[in-house]
């Protein structure tokens, strides 16, 4: 990661959903498709989803002023942009841009399919993808973890230009902050999979990295959720609507 460009990067992941919420009564029913009508770019948040924004609205606006967000950039569709706007509202004048590079992973025929759903309807593409492995596997019509470390290599790059010294905080999905962490820190494939198989991104959680003179930026925490208890909001970890589920 180069050396110029924002002084910190945090990473949110958008608070709970609608669709986050479908999908884990899904997958605990063993029903094949989740119950949705919205596309994933107009999944609303929940009632809970709500709530969690505006606790982390609370504890940003709280943060010592040489701490804040100076910049924030969000994921075009309303799960995301709305978390980012209760956000931002409650921090007075930061600029909010939105960037659809910051949208979750595509997965085109796999689609509001559950892990049951695609073994019954795509057994030839579960097989695909175990063969290929999670990071390489793109599913027809949609995107392989690969695709979105690439467009997210574009943002970062654009970051390091328009944004340096600015701390900049990111409204965005799962699978997007993961893959943030496999490029800033260099991560290898397998040591990307091992955090993936081991951690379930908290809705609202944050995940920050600190810019170091000598080193770049740097991870110092990591999908923490504590603020949101503070606040009066309990974390919730449910997969995204659209996130890989096998």
């Amino acid at each position: 990661m180069r050396r110029n460009g924002p002084a910190a990067l945090w990473l949110v992941r958008h608070a709970e959903s609608t669709g986050n919420v479908a999908r884990e009564v899904a997958e605990s029913g063993g029903a094949e498709l989740l119950d949705l009508a919205e596309r994933d770019a107009d999944v609303p948040l929940s009632d809970l989803g709500r709530r969690q924004a505006s606790a982390l609205a609370k504890w940003l606006a709280g943060l010592p002023a040489d701490q804040r967000a100076t910049a924030a950039m969000s994921s075009p569709y309303r799960r995301a942009l709305d978390t980012a706007r209760e956000a931002t509202a409650a921090l007075g004048a930061v600029p909010l841009y939105v960037d659809e590079r910051l949208r979750d992973r595509e997965l085109g025929v796999l689609d509001l399919h559950t892990k049951a759903g695609i073994e019954a309807r795509h057994p030839d593409e579960s097989a695909r993808r175990r063969r290929l492995g999670k990071f390489y596997y793109r599913p027809p019509g949609g995107e392989s973890w690969a695709d979105v470390a690439l467009r997210l290599r574009s943002v970062l790059g654009d970051a390091s230009l328009d944004l340096t010294g600015d701390r900049v905080v990111w409204f965005t999905h799962e699978a997007p902050i993961l893959l943030t962490r496999y490029i800033v820190e260099g991560l290898s494939e397998a040591e990307l999979m091992t955090i993936a198989r081991s951690t379930t991104l908290a809705n609202c959680s944050v995940t920050i990295f600190e810019r170091d003179a000598a080193d770049g930026l740097r991870l110092v925490v990591f999908n923490a959720t504590e603020m949101l208890d503070e606040h009066g909001a309990s974390p919730t970890t449910e997969p995204d609507v659209h996130s890989d589920p096998a």
